[in-house]
């Protein structure tokens, strides 16, 4: 660094290459560190969405279930079993409580891991804390609501999800939820002129966005005549947005 033999008197007493590079590389090792983080702290938000079914991840903010998070699912128990079976087939535990009708034979079919489903029928009064308690272990909770729950309650209770990382998917509506999924023009087929059984249905399936507001829909097979959900040739050109006066 230094020239022996070319060396003055004012280039020792000058003090820049002295302070000024050392705070250099410090400004610069600061800045790597930041990028760094801010790295991390990305990758550690993107982790936290959990699988849904492909055919209605794209419908949701950030294409999947948040952590955290809440969602208000339309009384549809195939929906409900849809979006459960991504998180179940990818290893969460899942937790249905005030569903006595929940049949875990259809749930079974829909891919979701009757070894990681626990199931409380008949909370009764309880069901928030019941649902608050479930939360604390498992990583997708349903419930519904037999009454609308107190401010502070549903306040506690989100507070809950946000520090254990469960999200909930409440039937019904559910104030602050994450997005609201709702059905719409449902139509059945496999029946002829007066015979036949039901084997496919064919719906419209909407996805509210809190933030924006703005609902995305898509036209899907719950379920096709194989018993398996995915998209319809009617949405193979991608999916719609609505006007927001449009879903009612």
């Amino acid at each position: 660094m230094f020239e022996y033999g070319h060396m003055s008197t004012a280039a020792v007493l000058t003090p820049e290459p002295v302070i000024d590079e050392p705070a250099a590389r410090s400004t610069q090792s600061v800045q790597q560190l930041q990028a760094r983080i801010r790295s991390m702290q990305a990758t550690k938000l993107d982790s936290r969405l959990i699988p849904t079914h492909p055919a209605i991840a794209g419908l949701l903010p950030g294409g999947g279930l948040k952590q955290g998070a809440v969602y208000s699912v339309e009384r549809s128990a195939m929906l409900l079993m849809t979006l459960l079976a991504g998180p179940s087939a990818a290893g969460s535990w899942c937790a249905v409580v005030g569903v006595p009708e929940f049949g875990v034979e259809a749930a079974q079919r829909f891919g979701i891991d009757l070894e990681r489903l626990v199931l409380v029928p008949h909370p009764g009064d309880d069901w928030l804390t019941v649902t608050a308690a479930v939360a604390d272990v498992m990583g997708v909770v349903v419930t519904r609501p037999p009454k609308r729950a107190t401010d502070s309650s549903i306040a506690r209770l989100s507070a809950r999800l946000r520090q254990r990382g469960a999200t909930l998917l409440v039937l019904g509506s559910w104030p602050q939820s994450e997005a609201m999924l709702s059905l719409s023009q449902s139509q059945w087929h496999g029946i002829g002129e007066g015979h036949g059984h039901l084997a496919a249905r064919e719906v419209t399936v909407t996805v509210t966005n809190r933030v924006t507001g703005r609902p995305r829909s898509a036209r899907l097979w719950l379920p096709d005549a194989d018993e398996q959900v995915r998209r319809s040739a009617s949405a193979s050109a991608g999916f719609s947005t609505m006007p927001r006066e449009a879903t009612g």
